[in-house]
């Protein structure tokens, strides 16, 4: 793949009943990730392999705004909550901020070194917390504002954390997945996990119809999460997506799952008018709990191959 293909792009394109249009700028290689700007509708940002960032307006053909960012593959990129002239990038194991104000000959304003292995994403929350999952299964907590690592989130994950996003209603909270088939939910204040999810205990793995015809050689590894800020069904829920290797994608309902056990009461999604299916997690581990969750999979007409990327 040497083009973005903006998701954002798409569905406008798609109402008019346009082909989706193809946003050229990277000089070689893959575009390894692609997010739209929450402030500036159809303005689009992208990172490949050839170390460049690239903005684009849907309004215009060309590319607006072309930054040689690093001399290695970028693997996150994500905009400063509250200020998108602010952007973060991953490449290896640094993390890089640049203003786009600056133009193309833009240098970084801030980099950060305190991730051993190769990061696989970033997230930022709008209380000036940085993210970075990468290959060890560590996820680093840095502070924007004192310009200093703030917390080490460890010994959830026995692979590769994958993905890592904020819960933004929860400012002190954060959530990961990674290749060990693992969701774990953090205080990233105290360094510790609220409760984990092993997608692939044999429990969750005889429950759920993934592990089917088609689907049996591939394992439930988390490679994407998107956490809704709003809720759903009118902000009743709030929820996490969660995307699966075995081509599956659950909705967990987090704050039945943070809710104290006493409180919790009857299941919320379970009884829900959408589609559901209910697992019930027992590998023994102190820190799991009962979890109730929409489990969408290829037998409702979703994916037959792992699922890559879920977005809110």
């Amino acid at each position: 793949m040497s083009e973005a293909e903006s998701a954002a792009a798409a569905v406008p394109a798609a109402a008019a009943g346009r082909k989706p249009r193809r946003l050229r700028g990277h000089k070689k290689g893959a575009v390894t990730c692609c997010v739209a700007s929450s402030a500036r509708p159809g303005v689009v940002a992208s990172a490949g392999e050839d170390g460049c960032l690239c903005w684009f307006d849907l309004r215009t053909k060309d590319v607006l705004l072309t930054i040689e960012a690093a001399n290695k593959p970028i693997s996150s990129i994500c905009f400063k909550p509250g200020n998108e002239d602010f952007v973060y990038a991953s490449a290896g194991n640094e993390i890089l901020s640049f203003d786009v104000r600056m133009g193309p000959q833009s240098k970084p304003l801030e980099t950060y070194n305190y991730n051993r292995d190769e990061i696989n994403q970033i997230a930022v929350s709008s209380k000036g917390f940085l993210a970075a999952a990468d290959d060890s299964g560590d996820v680093k907590i840095v502070s924007t504002i004192q310009k200093c690592l703030y917390k080490r989130l460890r010994e959830a994950h026995t692979s590769i954390c994958s993905t890592v996003q904020f819960i933004p209603w929860r400012p002190w909270t954060a959530i990961t997945g990674g290749l060990d088939s693992k969701l774990a939910v953090w205080d990233f204040s105290k360094g510790r996990t609220l409760f984990s999810i092993d997608n692939g205990s044999p429990e969750l793995q005889n429950g759920s119809s993934s592990g089917s015809a088609g689907q049996c050689l591939n394992p439930a590894f988390v490679h994407s999460l998107a956490v809704s800020e709003e809720g759903i069904l009118g902000g009743l829920y709030k929820v996490c997506a969660v995307a699966r290797g075995d081509g599956a994608v659950d909705v967990v309902d987090l704050e039945y799952e943070l809710a104290p056990s006493k409180s919790k009461g009857p299941p919320r999604l379970a009884t829900s008018t959408m589609s559901s299916k209910r697992t019930e997690p027992g590998d023994g581990s102190s820190n799991q709990c009962q979890v109730e969750r929409i489990h969408l999979d290829f037998t409702m007409g979703g994916h037959t191959a792992a699922v890559s990327c879920v977005r809110q």
